[in-house]
């Protein structure tokens, strides 16, 4: 097969034409590396699913083709047959009917064919490797680029199925915020949370989670999303005569406000929300200043009925959303050694209290 291309005029002056833009791509690669090269890839991608419908050259293409193009530039990493089929699989997975790049409207707008074009050819890879639609690859193409995610981190969010979980909480932000920020709040929450870098005893305490949480900050904080700065554990309220304790306090710079987190390693019940709706108070009197927008609550629950929880918020005049949390019991036994224990993250904490 390969023999045969070579003496296909057809595949030598698209060789040579290829090899050509190959060149003029290093040209201007000093000044725009990633979106000149994913350009290129997105053509190159073109052309093979063009010219593999329109000709008999057959499954041997993409072989012959990078041994041409690896030996006409050695110094490029970007022509193995493995890459080369990438770029005709993201050719194929954003294309419509009539070739081009379908302006799919996301959770943050309509996707812009220059917005694939920025983040890197590895994420890119990761993107159409891991998501099923078009739609939720849209999604982590924009928050790439919103937070700057890692390739590491864009993996993690994927396969923690963010997508499918963010804004999802049982909420009761429309009535209770302006529009503006009850929009941001709601895309803020997710259901479930993943709080996979823990690992508990079946009869873990809240006190137990809370630990667990503050030990593994940097992971917390990356599941509770972008725009979370960690303020402290139970921190401490007084109101009349006594003195009560916030589980977990943060401030979120996107929203402008401080958010309250209440653990609960039981099911939801009405007056877990009658709490939480004391604390928000307390916070919008003695921490708030001016500029800060309303306090919102998170309650984390081990499980919820979800019409109990809407019940419950209804009739609540402070900004909660109610969630459930996953622990790593649910994660096969031989991942669980690599996780520290309870006592270990007790142990980092100075013993129990």
């Amino acid at each position: 097969m390969s023999s045969d291309l070579l003496r296909d005029n057809e595949y030598k002056a698209w060789l040579t034409d290829i090899k050509s833009r190959i060149r003029n791509v290093q040209i201007k690669a000093a000044i725009k590396v990633n979106t000149e090269l994913l350009s290129f890839y997105w053509e190159l991608g073109a052309d093979i699913v063009v010219r593999q419908e329109r000709t008999s050259w057959g499954d041997g293409l993409l072989s012959q083709l990078s041994k041409d193009l690896m030996a006409e530039f050695p110094e490029m990493k970007g022509f193995s047959r493995t890459n080369l089929l990438y770029m005709r699989k993201w050719y194929l997975f954003y294309r419509d009917e009539s070739g081009n790049v379908p302006q799919v409207v996301g959770q943050m707008g309509p996707l812009k064919f220059k917005e694939i074009l920025q983040i890197p050819w590895g994420h890119n890879r990761e993107i159409i490797s891991k998501c099923k639609t078009r739609a939720e690859a849209i999604y982590y193409v924009q928050n790439t680029l919103n937070h700057n995610w890692s390739r590491s981190v864009l993996v993690h969010q994927i396969e923690s199925g963010l997508y499918q979980r963010e804004g999802k909480a049982v909420n009761n932000f429309t009535v209770t915020l302006p529009k503006e920020q009850s929009d941001l709040a709601k895309q803020t929450l997710k259901d479930p949370y993943i709080f996979d870098f823990l690992s508990m005893t079946k009869e873990y305490t809240e006190r137990d989670l809370e630990k667990g949480l503050i030990t593994h900050i940097t992971h917390f904080l990356l599941e509770l999303g972008a725009g979370f700065a960690f303020v402290g554990k139970q921190v401490p309220v007084q109101v009349g005569e006594k003195e009560f304790f916030i589980d977990l306090l943060f401030y979120h710079v996107r929203l402008h406000c401080y958010v309250v987190v209440e653990l609960k390693t039981v099911d939801f019940e009405p007056e877990h929300a009658g709490k939480l709706n004391f604390y928000i108070k307390a916070v919008d009197t003695q921490l708030r200043r001016e500029g800060d927008q309303p306090t919102i609550g998170i309650l984390l629950c081990k499980n919820k009925d979800k019409l109990v929880a809407e019940y419950a918020l209804s009739d609540i005049h402070k900004p909660i959303g109610v969630s459930e949390y996953q622990l790593t019991h649910s994660l096969p036994e031989e991942l669980k050694g690599s996780l520290p224990t309870v006592e270990e993250i007790e142990a980092e904490f100075g013993g129990g209290e």
